[in-house]
């Protein structure tokens, strides 16, 4: 216990740390002051500024699959020779990767996860990393300002390097993380052609939740804009990722706010099990989530077969009813590198549900279900467990808290497995006793029951309806036995839009708008 205190001491530190540096003297802050929005700078007066290199500080490497991890070869703007050096392949894919704030000064370990998973999928690219650490290990209000110098450093690079090898704009996909989201943005900004995609990690959101879009990442910065919010938790502006939408698609996983297997709790622990040495590991608790967005990508980059699947939806309590299941007219898309390119005329936000460990995808299902029973009765916060049992497996005591159960009503609720059951052909409800005893336990019986379940499958997008198996109710009795359902008839539509979304996912139409 000991230990545990002193890791929420040291976590305390961190974070304040982290955010004293809001409240900095403004003379040290290179002009950004609290809880300032950063806004944009001064357009450029003659075309000549992005071919005037002497002024670059960032540094661009090209890595190799061989060593994912070590900055080998730079390529310099001005300099044709260091291309040919880098062996910079013209006729294939280029990546760039773009780092967030840093406070070791030195790169963090996902940045060769991301080289390898990049050259792991398109074996022939160029992955080139940005190294801006010198201005990115500065307070937070200074790093966060500075991302317009470096955008300006990242817009001067890829025009040089597009016109030197008459690389196609479509083949060029900045991918940024935290102020290094914005980094791309500005840089996107300031080409005077689209670049092809902009893949937002997380964007960071103090100083910028409220700016301008010449000044962020935005929508307009690219032919597609495709973002991951994964730690929006708190107050808008004071949350470590931004919560606004920014890009053509914002997909927020598990909500945005913040992700599973980050819990305070169980991380404190584990550091707290390694000693000192887990004391150097507290920077986890603040970043988990924050990193998840860019290990979500990874994910999509490596697991083809288990890819991921979000929903558009206009609130998260919607999602979490299960009502945003619907695969019509683009309303899911894949997560990560394999996504649809669908441009809006307005940015389209979408969820999905993850689990806490690689690969993240799990099976989405919404279940509808209409309680009746002889007497008035209303509960909330219930605890009920949900078995399924398909033709390839199966998932059992998947636990779920229903916020109403109420008599002769309908609820609507989400639940999902990572075991890819099949098609759904059994399904048992339990009700659990909860821990706290309600005043409706003393008289009368704690029973509903259920004629039918209707279930939709996200990922399949069947629509199937389960009888009870035994009579025409079951019975869900407060601490009694499982409510047992069988497959009963699939709905009308069901079949064709299954076969359409197969097709879609299957077939070329996704694989087309690969980038």
């Amino acid at each position: 216990m000991e230990k545990v205190n002193i890791c929420f001491l040291t976590l305390w530190i961190i974070w304040g740390k982290i955010f004293a540096t809001f409240s900095t003297d403004p003379e040290a802050t290179t002009g950004v002051f609290v809880n300032t929005t950063v806004t944009a700078s001064p357009l450029p007066t003659t075309a000549e500024w992005i071919t005037d290199y002497t002024d670059i500080v960032s540094k661009f490497s090209l890595r190799t699959a061989d060593t994912p991890d070590d900055d080998m070869c730079y390529m310099v703007p001005g300099r044709t020779e260091t291309i040919k050096d880098c062996e910079f392949n013209s006729e294939t894919q280029t990546f760039i990767v773009i780092h967030g704030w840093t406070v070791t000064g030195m790169f963090e370990s996902w940045v060769p996860k991301l080289v390898s998973a990049l050259y792991e999928r398109e074996p022939s690219a160029n992955v080139i990393v940005v190294d801006w650490l010198t201005r990115a290990n500065q307070h937070y209000p200074t790093s966060a300002a500075y991302t317009k110098l470096v955008g300006r450093d990242v817009a001067k690079f890829v025009t040089w390097l597009q016109a030197e090898m008459q690389l196609p704009w479509e083949r060029i996909h900045l991918l940024g993380y935290s102020l290094g989201a914005h980094v791309a943005g500005i840089a996107g900004d300031l080409t005077d052609h689209k670049i092809s995609r902009i893949t937002g990690l997380d964007p960071a959101g103090p100083t910028f939740e409220h700016a301008d879009d010449q000044s962020t990442l935005s929508r307009d910065d690219a032919q597609f804009v495709d973002v991951l919010h994964t730690n929006t938790r708190g107050s808008p502006d004071r949350s470590i990722g931004i919560q606004r939408p920014v890009g053509h698609i914002d997909i927020y996983p598990n909500g945005g706010a913040f992700q599973p297997g980050c819990d305070i709790q169980n991380t404190l622990m584990g550091i707290a099990l390694e000693g000192i040495k887990g004391l150097q590991n507290m920077d986890q608790l603040v970043k988990c989530s924050h990193e998840r967005s860019i290990h979500l990508f990874i994910d999509s980059l490596l697991h083809t077969q288990q890819q991921s699947m979000a929903y558009r939806c206009n609130s998260k309590d919607a999602f979490n009813k299960g009502l945003c299941l619907s695969c019509r007219k683009n309303r899911c898309n894949k997560l990560g590198y394999n996504i649809n390119k669908v441009r809006s005329t307005r940015s389209t936000k979408m969820y999905l549900k993850t689990r806490e460990m690689m690969p993240y995808k799990v099976f989405h299902y919404q279940v509808k279900v209409h309680f009746f029973s002889s007497n008035p009765m209303s509960f909330t916060e219930q605890p009920v467990k949900v078995s399924l049992y398909g033709t390839h497996g199966e998932k059992e005591d998947i636990s779920i808290v229903l916020p109403t159960l109420n008599s002769n009503s309908t609820l609507s609720f989400l639940i999902t497995t990572d075991v890819d059951i099949g098609d759904l052909m059994i399904v048992k409800l339990r009700w659990e006793k909860d821990s706290i005893i309600s005043w409706s336990s003393w008289w009368g019986s704690s029973q509903f029951y259920i004629r039918k379940l209707r279930i939709k499958a996200g990922e399949t997008q069947s629509k199937v309806i389960f009888s009870v198996k035994d009579g025409e109710f079951a019975d869900l009795v407060r601490g009694g036995e499982d409510a047992v359902f069988v497959k009963s008839k699939e709905d009308r539509s069901s079949r064709k839009e299954r076969l359409m979304h197969r097709l879609k996912t299957k077939g070329s139409h996704f694989g087309q708008n690969d980038a």
